[in-house]
């Protein structure tokens, strides 16, 4: 976006010509600070937009160019530096710090301090408490300082400005997350519609009452001030056999609400490390804070499940990071949706906090029916002594299941290309997927 750059570069260069001020008067080569107005060429720029929306200070918007510049500008303050001791030398007011990829200075605290208020020490002290976590910059998560080893001044510490926001003024959009340590978690989607999906009515009823909570949350926390009497966000339970549709439900949610669904690796979460645990599910949950993502954790008992009696530290320690994350998915502004195949396994603490509890049984004849009826592609001919009502009478298996046998099959019809599906290749595949299952025909 033309315009976007322009403004970009006008704010550079304006933090240049405020930084340059601010030498001449530290090394006596002025009185006093000169600052130029800043105007921006277009209200459309990112960069407009991202004032308009919160507004900034002077001062505020100052440190917050600052540190935006490393991501537009390597040298950005390198160079000012070399132009100002062209013979080389130290300048410790000015504060920064090196990097182990960056080659250039990279801004501190010391260094917003320096370039806003120089040796006006009341000043000074304004600019510690703008980095401080009671800010709006710490609260929205946008600039904060990052921690110094214990005994070093807190303002030495790095000028962090987050990578989203970041990517917000440059680019104009957030990229999705990658699968990472950081964020253990990978996008789910489908090509199916809800039409494709069997379930039984009660577990789509509630399923409904999800989708309303979706739609109408906003209007009933913010629009009629319920918010101070009930928590953001809202909490499901999934729990059935496996195949019966819980993943699946899930991805649908989003995809009919428009929100993205993340499943989160719970390998990747639980740690056998005191306090890892903790840590990974901060980071995640701090990643999708106030981005309307729906969280899906599969097979949750593993993280969820009952405390214990505490018999050693390792109890301890276990009851604390469920603890905690009953704290977290209380405070997430979402939905989170937790998948078990048994309910007896979550802690009690869990299930009370939970808006719906909804079941996915294993589905009936007539669930089965529409599923065997839907599941085969219109290229493959059906045998007339295949009648899918006694088909799905005799065989009790769960929509993925079911699928399985049908992928099972397709592949055998296109393996002899006969395009045609008769009854006995359809109960060696359905024998098959029995014995998988280690069940008996």
């Amino acid at each position: 976006m033309e315009s976007n750059a322009i403004d970009l570069k006008l704010a550079s260069d304006w933090l240049q010509s405020v930084i340059a001020s601010r030498l001449t008067v530290h090394f006596g080569q002025a009185e006093r600070l000169e600052i130029d107005p800043f105007n921006l060429c277009s209200e459309d720029s990112f960069l407009a937009k991202f004032i308009a929306l919160h507004r900034p200070s002077h001062e505020e918007f100052l440190v917050l160019l600052l540190a935006l510049m490393p991501h537009l500008t390597p040298g950005f303050l390198s160079n000012i530096i070399a132009s100002h001791l062209p013979e080389g030398g130290d300048l410790p007011e000015f504060g920064g710090v090196k990097a182990a990829n960056h080659r250039g200075i990279l801004p501190t605290g010391e260094t917003a301090q320096f370039i806003v208020a120089g040796d006006d020490l009341e000043r000074r002290l304004e600019v510690q408490r703008m980095l401080s976590g009671a800010h709006w910059f710490a609260g929205k998560h946008i600039l904060w300082l990052d921690a110094v080893p214990e005994g070093d001044p807190p303002m030495s510490g790095r000028l962090i400005l987050d990578s989203e926001t970041a990517q917000l003024l440059t680019v104009g959009a957030v990229s999705k997350p990658r699968f990472s340590a950081d964020f253990p978690a990978e996008q789910i989607e489908t090509e199916m519609e809800w039409e494709d999906l069997v379930l039984h009515p009660g577990t789509l009823r509630h399923i409904r009452e999800i989708e309303n909570w979706i739609m109408h949350s906003d209007t009933i926390l913010q629009e009629w001030g319920m918010r101070k009497k009930i928590k953001p966000g809202y909490r499901a339970l999934f729990y059935g056999p496996p195949g019966t549709g819980k993943t699946l439900t899930a991805t649908l949610l989003g995809k009919g609400t428009g929100k993205e669904v993340f499943r989160i690796d719970l390998s990747r979460v639980v740690s056998k490390y005191i306090g890892e645990t903790e840590k990974n599910l901060s980071r995640l949950f701090q990643k999708a804070e106030n981005k309307n993502w729906i969280l899906f954790f599969d097979e949750a008992d593993a993280l969820f499940g009952k405390r214990t009696d505490i018999r050693d530290a390792h109890d301890k320690y276990a009851n604390q990071e469920v603890a905690y994350l009953l704290q977290r998915i209380e405070g997430y502004n979402g939905l989170v949706i937790l998948a078990t195949n048994q309910r007896g396994n979550m802690d009690d603490a869990f299930v009370r906090r939970f808006q719906a509890i909804i079941h996915f049984p294993m589905p009936r004849p007539e669930e089965r029916y529409g599923i065997w009826c839907k599941a085969f592609p219109p290229q493959i001919e059906i045998a007339r002594d295949i009648d899918w009502r006694q088909v799905a009478a005799r065989f009790e298996l769960a929509g993925a299941s079911i699928m399985n046998v049908t992928h099972y099959c397709a592949l055998e019809i296109l393996s002899d290309q006969s395009r045609h599906l008769d009854l006995e290749r359809l109960e060696a595949a359905i024998r098959r997927e029995y014995i998988k299952e280690g069940k008996v025909l």
